[in-house]
Parts: structure tokens; C-alpha cells; sequence
């Protein structure tokens, strides 16, 4: 586990008025947190063209110097992020084919299977990964991103300038990054408080998209390719039949039981300690026990705890934990821990990014790795096994209103409600739903919704917090949204279900849930690994008939099946609690003054990328708990820390 970054001079090599070695550094090391045990650095000048590689290592395989990158091998050179889980049988291939090694690296097995299998040695491997090597003898550099996207990587081209890096902070480090707000990416955080791929924050700036490769040449024409795809395995189950091309239950649950034990085995492969952590929910318990119990792994378990009424799990975990024998640890997150995180959050974060379990994640992964170097988290079994409630409001209520006879006059009525309407329902009613806090906007989002007609569309604008009217008014530019980006109207799937769950693989997993995990993972020297994300398991799951993922009422119900051969029911059967922050009551009380300093209007107007009169109105309805969603503050509260430190 590491971090990279480099840039090319595209035949200006000779002709650069700055220091290119001194650059590299700089570059390199605004990540050193990430990579803390070793630095290393490559140049070279050839045709007219610089080519410079820089990585900082974290050491967890090969632990001595024979690990040291950039590492070189015939006309190849590599900078790689990332841990090939299966290169032991790999190497193997590679030795049965007369190929000697020097080292127990699993980045040397990575330049050597690209000099054996060129762009089709990914096809071997099982793991997590962004690379980019340098082929001196053609003069193209070859970057590369996981299937699913658990590895980040960036790029920018402009001006003969190509630049490369595992985080964006890095580009800045450069002298002629040209560092300029795209209005559109804005757009898209404001919408999901996150920017999906292949869009960025600055322009001129992208993402390489999971399972891609991007490639570019001396004359500086970039070629993308993808090898391989989440929704083949959907494709191939809505071709079989509708009901899923896996479909006899017993003989399923039993092939993933195999598939979960391969892939979470894997991810124990470490020359330095691994530990895990543990909500006590359905995935992570299900990782425990298999690790613990089928796979005898004796493990270090780490649990976030919240004194806020309804956010608090760690009971579960502890329970939990107990059951398995894990050596368990908590802590509790207070509104102090939870301000003195925020401060970090620019830094690890170098995007605007919404989600405000950044926060405990951060503080999670900081406690964990006061014990151990790399930690398991079970990302990916809800986008997988039908998780979210939100696939059921709409599968369950939502789309079956839509279809009824009621929906005219449901859209009526809602058309009716203005805010303050709302806000009056909102009121009155508001005995009856504790803890909903954003009643108005709810009411508001859903009058709205039951007038789209494509039901994937009709998820997409559901997953939005700024809808298009918002965005007008804090004088932002609309952009299209995720359904667009990624044509979604297209998907292949057999029921609405699996698109939902498509749809999030692709966006919200890789562009949210790793990127906050993996961020904050990194910032203090901690590897994150994802043993749910397996591409051999994503490629079972998409096949699986839904009637195993939400069956009777029982969500992720194949997976429950399997875990009740290994907890008690009553460890197993309970609510789902999502890990969430509790940022309405943060800042409705303890820290109400950091939305107040930040998102005054003399600083919005001073700055002029909001209209001043609608974010203090948005600020004044949360203050007055109007029921508006708190996370719109939240998200506005984020972008502004990030301006003040990329940008003022």
C-alpha cells in the first residue's frame, strides 16, 4: 500500500524552467502520510520528453528494500498503489514459464507479468491496485485502476502537461498545474456529495474509472480502454431468465459460502499484523465469522461508538465480538473528537466530499492503527446483496404509487405543497416521527419523483440532496447526473433491483464509500482492504436471482443464510443501523457556531460562488429546524473548508 504521482513533459524535456527532481519530491510528498516507511524517485529524458515517477511506500509485503519503487525491470518501470492478494500463485505461473525473481514483491510480479501477458495480465490477478508504468523503450506511460475502483488515481492533461497522482493535493505541488474551479463537478457534489468519475473538482482534471486502462503516448494522445465490467454478470442473469441465472438456494448459499471464505482468506495475506472493523452488522459479522471461525484467523477488532440516541452500535459489535473471541477494542465519538476531525478534513480529502461518516471512519482508522498496519472493512455487501432501504422505499412504496390508480391525484396533492406547506404538515406530524429531522424536503423530493418515469431515474433523482431548483438558486450550474453519466436508461438487468444496485456499484461505491475509507485509511498509515469486493464474488452476486438477495421481507437474505450456520439469530436478526455521523445534532448544538463562522453571508458573498440569500436561507431553516435536510448545510459547511484551503 502506497501512494504515487508523476508527470510528463510531452517533448519538452530540455525546455522546462523549473526543477523537475525538485518538483517529483514536492509532489511525492504532500502523500508521505500515506506512505511513511520509504521514498523513491525516477526521471528520464528521452525523444524530447521528461518522464518523471515518485511513490512513498508503505510497507505490509516484502518488507525490506528488494520492495523499493520505482522499481525497474527491461525497458519497464513502476510506480503501483495497491496489494495483488493471489501473486503467490501468479509468480508461480510466471516461474513454470522459465522467469526468475528477485524478491517476494508483489509489484515485481506485476512487471513481470506485463512483460509476459502485456494490458491482459490484469486478468490474473485478485486485488486492489493503481499503477503506472513507464515504457521507456516506446515512450507511453500506461496508468491502470482496480475493477472496482478501491485504489484512487487522477490525471491531468493541458498544455503539454500530463500529470498523475493517487491524490489531487499532489497536482498542486506542480508549477504549471493550472488549479481552476469546474462548476459542473460543483453541480454534481451539490447533488450527491460526492463527484462521480470520470468528472473532478478542478478542470482539465479526471478520474481513470475502475477496471480502466489509460494510456498515453509521446505525442500526447490518451487511449482509454476497460477490461472488465460489473454488469456482465447482470447481463448474463436478465439473459438467462428473469428470475436470475442462480436461482436453487441451497447450491447458491453453499458456492458463495466458497467463494467468501477464498476471497476473505486472501485478504490475510500481510507480512505485518491485520485487523478489522466491526459494526455488528449483518457483513461485518458475516467476515468475522468465517475469518474466525471456518478459517481459524485470530483477529483485532475495532468499533466506533456514538453517545447520540439511535447512532450508537458499538453495543452490537461488542457482542458480537465477544461471540467470535476477537480481541476487541472501542471508542466514542464526542462533539469535540468530531470538530477537531473536521479540521482534517481538506487535508484528507482533497475533493469537496460529503459523506459525514468521513468523520468516525477518520477517527476509527486513526484508533486502529495505533495496533495494527492493515484493517478488513465489509464495503460492498450492501450494493451487492440489496441492502439500502432506499431500493425498498421505491421497489415497495414508491414505484408501486406510481403505478397505481392513486398516482394523479398523489401528484396532485403534493403539487400543491409549497415549502412552507410542507413545513406546516412537517410540524404538526412532527410528534409522530422522531428522529426525521428533514420531513419538509422529503415531502418536497417525493412530489417530485412520482413524475419521473423511468424507475432507474427515478433512484437516481431519490439519491440526490440538491435537487435542480436548489442548484438554480445557490447559482450554481445544473449538470446531469449519475443516471446520465453513466446510461444507466441502458442497463441490462432483469428486474429494477439489480439496476438500483448496478447503478451504486458503479458510482456511489467507488466514488464514495472506498473513497472515504480509503482517505481516511491512508491519512494516518493504514491499509484498507475490502474483502467483499472480490471481483469473483461481484461476479456470482450479479448472477444471483434478486429472490436470494430480498426474499419474505429479509434483506441480504442469502448471506444471512450462510451466517446463521455460524452466530445465534439474535445475534443475527436485527435492525439495520447505516454508519452514519449524527451531524444534525452536532451542529444543532455542540457545534453550531462552525456553520455560523463558515457559511455567513459576508463570506459567501466575498468568495461569489453562492448566492448569499439562499445558502442563509438554507442556514436559517436548519437553525429553526424548518425540516430541511441537514446534510444540505453539511455538504456546503465541507465545499467551504475545501475552498478556504485549495482555492482562497
Amino acid at each position: 500500500m502506497c501512494r504515487i504521482a508523476g508527470f510528463m513533459e510531452l517533448r519538452r524535456g530540455g525546455d522546462i524552467n523549473y526543477d523537475a527532481a525538485a518538483t517529483l519530491a514536492a509532489m511525492r510528498d504532500t502523500m508521505a502520510y500515506g506512505g511513511p516507511d520509504d521514498a523513491g524517485a525516477y526521471i528520464s529524458r528521452r525523444g524530447g520528453s521528461l518522464v518523471a515517477l515518485g511513490h512513498r511506500r508503505l510497507s505490509i509485503i516484502e518488507l525490506s528494500s528488494l520492495g523499493h519503487q520505482p522499481m525497474k525491470f527491461k525497458n519497464y518501470t513502476i510506480v503501483y498503489n495497491g496489494e495483488i492478494y493471489n501473486f503467490a500463485s501468479v509468480k508461480a505461473e510466471l516461474a513454470s514459464r522459465g522467469r526468475e525473481f528477485i524478491s517476494n514483491s508483489d509489484t515485481e510480479v506485476i512487471l513481470q507479468a506485463y512483460d509476459e501477458w502485456g494490458l491482459s495480465c490484469v486478468d490474473k490477478f485478485r486485488g486492489m491496485w493503481a499503477f503506472a508504468i513507464y515504457d521507456e523503450y516506446n515512450e507511453k506511460l500506461i496508468l491502470c485502476r482496480d475493477r472496482v475502483g478501491v485504489k484512487p488515481l487522477y490525471w491531468y492533461l493541458k498544455d503539454g502537461l500530463f500529470i498523475f497522482a493517487s491524490e489531487l493535493k499532489a497536482f498542486c505541488a506542480h508549477p504549471r498545474f493550472d488549479k481552476k474551479l469546474n462548476e459542473g463537478a460543483l453541480g454534481l457534489y451539490l447533488q450527491y456529495g460526492y463527484i462521480p468519475a470520470p468528472r473532478c473538482i478542478f478542470d482539465n482534471t479526471n478520474k481513470v474509472e475502475p477496471a480502466s486502462f489509460l494510456i498515453i503516448d509521446k505525442t500526447g494522445v490518451v487511449s482509454k480502454s476497460v477490461y472488465w465490467r460489473a454488469s456482465d454478470g447482470f447481463e448474463k442473469a436478465a439473459a438467462e431468465s428473469a428470475g436470475g441465472e442462480i436461482r436453487d438456494e441451497d447450491e447458491a448459499a453453499e458456492e458463495l459460502e466458497e467463494i467468501l471464505t477464498d476471497s476473505f482468506n486472501l485478504r490475510m495475506v500481510s507480512d505485518v499484523p491485520v485487523g478489522m472493523f466491526l459494526s455488528g452488522g449483518i457483513d461485518s459479522t458475516l467476515l468475522l465469522a468465517i475469518l474466525s471461525k471456518k478459517c481459524g484467523r485470530a483477529l483485532k477488532t475495532f468499533t466506533m461508538g456514538f453517545n447520540e440516541k439511535g447512532y450508537d452500535e458499538a453495543p452490537y459489535a461488542k457482542k458480537t465480538a465477544g461471540y467470535f473471541g476477537s480481541d476487541h477494542a472501542e471508542i466514542y465519538c464526542a462533539p469535540q473528537d468530531a470538530f477537531n476531525a473536521v479540521a482534517m478534513l481538506p487535508q484528507i480529502y482533497d475533493e469537496p466530499f460529503g459523506d459525514a461518516s468521513a468523520v468516525p471512519t477518520y477517527l476509527i482508522s486513526k484508533f486502529a492503527a495505533r495496533s495494527v498496519k492493515v484493517s478488513l472493512s465489509a464495503d460492498g455487501g450492501d450494493e451487492q446483496f440489496a441492502g439500502y432501504d432506499l431500493y425498498y422505499i421505491l421497489e415497495n412504496k414508491v414505484n408501486k404509487l406510481y403505478d397505481s390508480v392513486l398516482a394523479p391525484a398523489a401528484r396532485g396533492a403534493l403539487d400543491m405543497l409549497t415549502p412552507d406547506m410542507a413545513f406546516m404538515v412537517f410540524d404538526k406530524l412532527r410528534g409522530f416521527f422522531p428522529g426525521v429531522n428533514n420531513f419538509r424536503d422529503k415531502l418536497v423530493k417525493l412530489s417530485q419523483t412520482l413524475k419521473i418515469k423511468e424507475p432507474l431515474a427515478r433512484f437516481d433523482f431519490a439519491s440526490k440532496y440538491f435537487l435542480d431548483g436548489d442548484i438554480e438558486k445557490l447559482g450554481v450550474k445544473k449538470t446531469a447526473g449519475r443516471f446520465s453519466m453513466r446510461g444507466g436508461a441502458s442497463f441490462v438487468c432483469a428486474d429494477n433491483l439489480s439496476r438500483m444496485m448496478l447503478l451504486d456499484i458503479t458510482t456511489y461505491l467507488p466514488d464514495d464509500v472506498l473513497v472515504k475509507v480509503d482517505r481516511a485509511a491512508m491519512s494516518v498509515a493504514l491499509e484498507g482492504r475490502d474483502p467483499f469486493l472480490d471481483h469473483k464474488i461481484i461476479e456470482f452476486s450479479s448472477r444471483l436471482s434478486p429472490a436470494l438477495k430480498y426474499k419474505n421481507g429479509v434483506r441480504k437474505y442469502l448471506l444471512k443464510k450462510i451466517l446463521y450456520k455460524y452466530a445465534p439469530r439474535e445475534l443475527v436478526d436485527r435492525p439495520k443501523k447505516g454508519f452514519a455521523a449524527p451531524v444534525y445534532e452536532w451542529f444543532k448544538n455542540d457545534l453550531k457556531e462552525l456553520y455560523a463562522a463558515h457559511l455567513s453571508s459576508e463570506k459567501i458573498r466575498r468568495e461569489g460562488i453562492f448566492e448569499p440569500a439562499a445558502a442563509g436561507a438554507l442556514l436559517k431553516d436548519f437553525f429553526e429546524d424548518r425540516g430541511v435536510n441537514p446534510y444540505k448545510l453539511w455538504f456546503l459547511f465541507v465545499f467551504e473548508l475545501w475552498y478556504e484551503k485549495y482555492m482562497a
